[in-house]
């Protein structure tokens, strides 16, 4: 299977971050920036270009045949489903939530006494009324789809192993052409599930607004194509 993560564009919150502003003022569950939905905007034109006649396979390493995506999935942060439903229309595919893929932490606020407090995050409605065509995991219901304290540490490479278990029961062994919109963060969890790593990681990869990471998946090992692809974006429009 070909695997492309691809972390979600600029959110509030990384933007109060970029000016400077502190954790206190952060938003548990961030929406997109007017940037970042230029942003996503952009990487949907991206990911539908090239000649859908000519074949992708292997051999065209930078897609620049076209990525011929087969699936698409999103986690269930708000900036990571605002992202992908861009994607779906343009790219005229099924937006697939898919919640182990969210942010490490989960959803949280910080409290005044220094606990970072969970969040239930929004239920089954919510993403009905404002995202008709994301398919839903039938278990998730109207009182969120969080509902967990503050997620620790040892826990994200534990979930990042039972995602990478969970793609090559669903993808693995197929030519599937996966995109996940995923976050920063748990990218790296992510990565070191593929090298078999626990943290604090000797090696991390930083992600863009955006950036695209391409990885093929084999029983044989596993291939980093490239990693934060960006060229979809002026300069002026690159953040983190």
């Amino acid at each position: 299977m070909h695997l492309y993560l691809i972390r979600h564009a600029q959110s509030v919150n990384n933007a109060l971050f970029a000016s400077g502003a502190g954790d206190q003022v952060r938003s548990h569950d961030p929406e997109l920036t007017r940037l970042g939905y230029q942003q996503a905007q952009r990487l949907a034109d991206f990911l539908a270009g090239g000649d859908p006649n000519q074949p992708t396979d292997r051999g065209d390493s930078q897609d620049r045949l076209g990525f011929g995506l087969t699936h698409l999935y999103a986690s269930l942060m708000l900036r990571a489903v605002a992202t992908g439903a861009i994607l779906a229309e343009r790219l005229g595919l099924p937006l697939q939530a898919w919640i182990d893929w969210h942010e490490e932490g989960g959803i949280y606020l910080d409290g005044d006494d220094g606990q970072r407090l969970g969040q239930p995050g929004p239920g089954r409605s919510y993403f009905a009324r404002q995202y008709p065509g994301l398919v839903l995991p039938e278990a998730l219901h109207d009182t969120g789809w969080w509902n967990l304290p503050f997620e620790e540490l040892d826990d994200r490479p534990v979930r990042a192993r039972r995602v990478l278990v969970r793609l090559i029961e669903v993808h693995g062994g197929t030519n599937d052409r996966v995109a996940v919109i995923t976050h920063g963060g748990f990218y790296n969890h992510f990565m070191g599930a593929l090298l078999d790593a626990l943290p604090p990681y000797k090696l991390s990869y930083l992600m863009n607004n955006t950036g695209i990471s391409r990885i093929i998946l084999t029983p044989e090992g596993h291939y980093l194509v490239y990693q934060n692809r960006c060229e979809h974006l002026p300069a002026g429009m690159v953040t983190y």
